[in-house]
């Protein structure tokens, strides 16, 4: 394999992570569009989303480059019915994982591991069916939680729940250690809600103190290197804090760049002016946009955007014109 390419910070790019979508059947009030668009929608590929076969291109190009890992996500990427035939074509030196929402693992998760998934994380905001709707806007919770046992039975543990926590969830994060502590396979990842990317900073939580918590109760704390990110194992369980919004080292050590499913490249995926086109999507055309969006990429917080006096989050003139 290539040595992967490093940008000017030199963090070496070791991972893509693929919007197969911008459609979710979920319409979860924190959600930032991380697909860039609208959220409903059929099974069948749009006009907008790349073909499998453009994926799959993208992917084995990415692979000449050093990249191996991929994670699918969406929206919804299981609203792609075509979601088994990409994972097994992508290409085998890749860890291949994905982020759903869950309704759709039953009936698909075996296939999806014959294919080639090797890792899911589920998003799971509550652990009470009206808490669940209130949040998801969705009367799925049934559907998720098969969808969990339906990923275990298939063979994808350790499996992680991932919660955001803002104003609506902090009160379910007790129950949900708990949760993942008696309940063998599954891991929690706590995601600090973004204020400044929903524009609702009144929806915020000191995550603090869910840190402070945590390490009380914890039987023993790891740090991890990426993301500056600790890990509480308690009771059994594991719990990750996922905190980027007051982390200045939080991307010190990101190894990844993002595909939106129109097929545009991008260096961080809380930047949108960075979209870099793979055009018609030949080899040669994504070798080149690949090239250009690891060398364009940029600190984020702590650099990239600044905090103003007035609490707002500006771009750091260093980078305008980046």
């Amino acid at each position: 394999m290539e040595t992967p390419l490093a940008d000017d910070f030199g963090r070496a790019v070791t991972g893509v992570r693929v919007s197969l979508t911008d459609r979710c059947n979920f319409d979860c009030v924190y959600c930032h569009n991380e697909g860039l668009g609208d959220t409903r929608g059929p099974m069948d590929p749009q006009d907008d989303e790349m073909s499998a076969d453009d994926v799959v291109r993208f992917l084995e190009v990415a692979a000449e480059f050093g990249v191996d890992s991929v994670k699918f996500t969406g929206g919804e990427p299981m609203l792609r019915d075509d979601l088994e035939e990409i994972v097994r074509r992508t290409p085998d030196s890749m860890e291949t994982s994905m982020t759903t929402n869950g309704t759709f693992l039953p009936g698909r998760a075996e296939g999806l591991v014959d294919a080639g998934l090797d890792r899911v994380n589920v998003s799971q905001d509550a652990l009470d069916p009206d808490e669940f709707a209130e949040i998801t806007k969705s009367g799925a919770y049934d559907r998720v939680m098969e969808g969990v046992e339906a990923a275990l039975d298939a063979g994808l543990a350790p499996l992680k729940l991932n919660m955001v926590v803002f104003e609506h969830t902090a009160g379910y994060v007790e129950g949900m250690v708990e949760h993942v502590a008696d309940n063998n396979g599954l891991q929690l990842q706590l995601i600090e809600y973004m204020p400044e990317l929903t524009g609702r900073p009144e929806w915020n939580v000191d995550i603090g103190r869910v840190h402070d918590w945590l390490a009380d109760i914890a039987d023993r704390v790891e740090h991890r290197e990426m993301h500056d990110r600790r890990r509480y194992f308690v009771a059994g369980g594991m719990v990750e804090i996922v905190d980027p919004v007051e982390n200045e080292t939080f991307c010190a050590n990101c190894g990844r760049v993002r595909v939106t499913h129109e097929g545009y490249l991008k260096g961080c995926l809380n930047r949108n002016d960075d979209l870099k086109s793979m055009g018609e999507m030949t080899k040669p055309e994504i070798r080149e946009a690949y090239r250009e969006v690891v060398a364009d990429r940029v600190p984020y917080y702590g650099e990239y955007l600044v905090e103003n006096d007035r609490g707002e989050y500006e771009i750091n003139e260093e980078y305008i014109g980046a």
